[in-house]
């Protein structure tokens, strides 16, 4: 079982718990690596400003998703954060007619603010922590994403995350619903020839802190389905995030993001590596 500080003045100076500020999503914002949650980043409580940055990797059979930015607390309230995110078709991509190790490219601006409620302090209640966010995402690329159906190549995506840690029970569970046209995170554009309108997605969230330094879990997050020349799957993944110190933590999970461009079963291994402060 996990114990609270228990003045006031720890809540101000201590810092948060390990890993209850999430860690870097693939957006860049504070979540798990594919769900944002509502939780913002940084080690900082009411009275303070923190930051990370993290470094991202995807391997699946045909391709590889990279991703890195940083991400800055303000006061436990106001998150803003940035991400490029790098997709590099390989071989796949001269089977797909763009040329061997192709690559797409994404910029994600985000901005989070939480709304009421504490994960972490609000033990007496079950009122979870709420929160409001948006992330303007930039595909580049823009003649193939054109090409291949999607309607644009930058647009927002609007999400509304709550979270509860309940440190009794070791426990960590995030719902969000993000209001979203993006094609494979965006990367492919937004909205398409089969569906050019913005739709309501889920993630979902669910680990259990085996250790203060150690969390295991899982994630599961729908997509819309706008491109006519191929399937968008959800995606899921099994991970564990691990604190090595309160400044670093260390993300290993088994991803499966489904079919991508019409190339089939596309899962492999997550890798992320987080500093904050």
């Amino acid at each position: 079982m996990l114990t609270v500080p228990a003045t006031a003045q720890d809540r101000r100076s201590g810092g948060k718990l390990l890993l209850t500020d999430g860690v870097a999503s693939i957006e860049g914002a504070a979540g798990g690596g594919l769900a944002t949650w509502a939780v913002i980043a940084g080690h900082e409580t009411e009275d303070g400003i923190g930051g990370t940055a993290h470094a991202t990797y995807v391997a699946l059979p045909d391709f590889d998703l990279a991703s890195a930015g940083a991400a800055v607390g303000l006061l436990n309230r106001v998150e803003l954060s940035y991400a490029y995110q790098r997709f590099d078709t390989r071989a796949a991509g001269a089977a797909l007619g763009l040329g061997h190790g192709f690559t797409f490219g994404q910029h994600v601006l985000g901005a989070k603010v939480r709304l009421i409620g504490d994960a972490v302090w609000d033990q007496d209640t079950i009122l979870p922590q709420i929160a409001a966010g948006v992330q303007y995402k930039i595909a580049d690329r823009g003649a193939v994403l054109h090409a291949v159906g999607a309607a644009q190549t930058a647009n927002a995506d609007f999400y509304l995350a709550a979270t509860k840690v309940w440190l009794a029970q070791s426990l960590v569970l995030n719902a969000t619903v993000r209001f979203t046209k993006a094609n494979q995170f965006g990367l492919l554009g937004f909205g398409g020839d089969r569906d050019p309108n913005r739709s309501a997605q889920f993630e979902g969230s669910a680990g259990r802190l085996l250790t203060r330094s150690l969390l295991i879990g899982g994630e599961y997050r729908t997509k819309p389905d706008n491109l006519g020349f191929a399937h968008e799957d959800n995606s899921y993944d099994v991970f564990a995030a691990w604190a090595v110190r309160r400044n670093l933590s260390i993300t290993a999970a088994y991803a499966d993001l489904g079919d991508i461009a019409t190339v089939k079963t596309q899962h492999g291994l997550f890798l992320s590596l987080q500093g904050g402060l």
